[in-house]
């Protein structure tokens, strides 16, 4: 049998990021709560927690946690059941979203579960083509990803394609591209990337110009950040269509090249376990996705 009390301990110390936070969400000592994971680790011989500011999970944690969350939503779907049973305390339940997506269509989707069934989400960002492993390695219950082929123990959902504008501002093109935008004019104009993990740009200068390599880059970790320096004159970048076409129509923002623009399929992952309790969150994402991606 599982020690619920000690999986609730290491849980709470994972999601909240140290002992004594947990202790004070448990109502309990933080000794308590060292106590109670410290024995789950004889028992299970292995490291759960690296202890640290914040405390993590190691690999055999990350699952036991994720066994807690499956347990929670099954407790919580049973007490709506159940005449007298109350209602069930919120969980936090993770998920990981890339930040295009979040920044354009994916709160609608958060908002419209969190209302319908009163739980909490603990949103991971990281590049679509990346939130299937936060999957593979148990650190999240469903994903929206970039990966079409399901995760091994998961369900998945087409849900459309995310298109991107590749802008600059009016000043900008005149700065780099007076001559015309060619392939070797891009190699010298400083582009926009989110962070190391973003190919997109450079996937678009591989397509439209054959370019193998990308040229100069300020790195800017934000979606809006992205528009926002576009529009300054800081580089170019592949911006959501949805966040820039404000600015195309009013001339601050320009189309690299007229009528170029780049579709990025998305998918909605879920493990099998938890795709029935999370069947609201799957309606809610795939609602959103309709309304706001491009469908074929």
């Amino acid at each position: 049998m599982f020690d619920y009390p000690a999986l609730q301990a290491l849980a709470a110390v994972v999601r909240l990021g140290s002992f004594e936070r947990a202790a004070q969400a448990l109502n309990v000592t933080p000794s308590a709560v060292s106590q109670r994971v410290k024995q789950l680790e004889e028992r299970w011989g292995a490291v759960l927690v690296v202890r640290g500011q914040p405390c993590a999970a190691t690999a055999a944690g990350r699952h036991l946690c994720r066994h807690v969350e499956q347990v929670g939503l099954l407790e919580a779907g049973l007490a709506r059941h159940l005449p007298g049973a109350g209602a069930p305390a919120p969980l936090t339940l993770p998920v990981a979203v890339n930040a295009d997506s979040l920044g354009t269509w994916f709160i609608a989707a958060a908002a419209r579960f969190a209302a319908d069934s009163g739980h909490l989400l603990d949103l991971t960002v990281d590049d679509q083509d990346h939130t299937a492993e936060r999957l593979r390695r148990g650190e999240v219950l469903a994903a929206v990803t970039g990966h079409g082929r399901a995760v091994q123990g998961c369900r998945v959902t087409a849900l459309g394609r995310l298109r991107y504008r590749i802008t600059a501002s009016p000043a900008f093109m005149a700065r780099h591209f007076p001559a015309g935008v060619t392939a070797a004019a891009m190699a010298r104009a400083p582009a926009l990337t989110f962070d190391r993990k973003d190919q997109l740009q450079r996937h678009w200068l591989a397509l439209q110009f054959g370019l193998d390599q990308a040229g100069p880059t300020h790195w800017l970790p934000s979606t809006q950040g992205f528009v926002d320096a576009c529009v300054a004159g800081m580089g170019w970048a592949l911006n959501p269509e949805a966040l820039v076409e404000d600015h195309l129509r009013a001339g601050r923002l320009v189309d690299l090249v007229p009528g170029a623009h780049l579709d990025v399929p998305l998918f909605w992952q879920v493990g099998h376990l938890a795709a029935k309790s999370l069947a609201g969150l799957t309606r809610a994402v795939t609602l959103a996705a309709r309304a706001r991606l491009v469908r074929d």
